[in-house]
């Protein structure tokens, strides 16, 4: 039997990509969504209709409101950044604390079905500057994670996995297509129409364009000005 691991999974590229590694390393994927007030939730629906198809043994989306506090493009009645040059400032489509939060439902989730396992689909290169996707935040949660929970003490070692960390997006891109990943089942957009056309101006986008011309492929969504590569 496999073992269990959870994987943050919310449609997009990377944690597809992710959850598809989770599953070709032995792993069976538990994929964990949020339902945070998201301004780009068609990603979510997405994530919601394409789970078991890409892999997902058990799939689950938790609800939590963080447009109360908002300080975010994402969940804040703030304009989307588009056509800016993608470098490591911190923009403003980053979500105070976000991959903290997400993790710590990762973690007690794990716990309860016996997996200790994790996988977060973060990267540390080509992305917008988020400093929760960094390897030194990825390694103190680990260490958190086996110093607050029971499983932790009791010498069960939590792992977080971060495979795609130090990968181009050209690199996940093209890892994600050896893997058999149908990228048409994914969205990237922070700011698409209601009919879940995505816009190829915002950072998500440039950075998803981008990583499918540099691997040679074609990206199979459909973009507002037909501009895929």
């Amino acid at each position: 039997m496999n073992k269990k691991a959870v994987v943050l999974y919310s449609g997009g590229l990377d944690s597809t990509t992710c959850l598809a590694i989770a599953r070709s390393e032995g792993f069976e994927p538990y994929a964990l969504s949020f339902d945070y007030g998201q301004r780009h939730v068609q990603e979510l629906e997405l994530a919601r209709r394409s789970a078991s198809k890409i892999g997902a043994y058990e799939h689950r989306v938790v609800q939590i409101d963080l447009r109360q506090f908002g300080g975010s493009a994402l969940t804040a009645d703030i304009d989307v950044p588009k056509d800016r040059p993608v470098d490591t400032e911190i923009p403003i489509t980053y979500v105070p604390a976000r991959n903290t939060v997400f993790l710590s439902f990762a973690l007690a989730w794990a716990e309860v079905i016996g997996a200790f396992d994790i996988y977060i689909g973060v990267n540390a290169l080509d992305y917008s500057g988020y400093p929760d996707c960094r390897p030194e935040f990825i390694a103190a949660f680990e260490t958190m994670a086996n110093l607050a929970t029971r499983a932790g003490v009791e010498k069960n070692a939590f792992k977080i996995h971060a495979p795609l960390q130090q990968s181009t997006k050209a690199d996940i891109v093209r890892r994600g297509i050896s893997l058999g990943v149908d990228y048409g089942l994914t969205l990237s957009c922070y700011d698409p129409t209601p009919q879940g056309l995505s816009c190829g101006h915002c950072d998500s986008c440039q950075l998803r364009l981008k990583g499918f011309s540099e691997a040679g492929a074609t990206d199979p969504i459909a973009y507002v000005d037909g501009e895929s590569l």
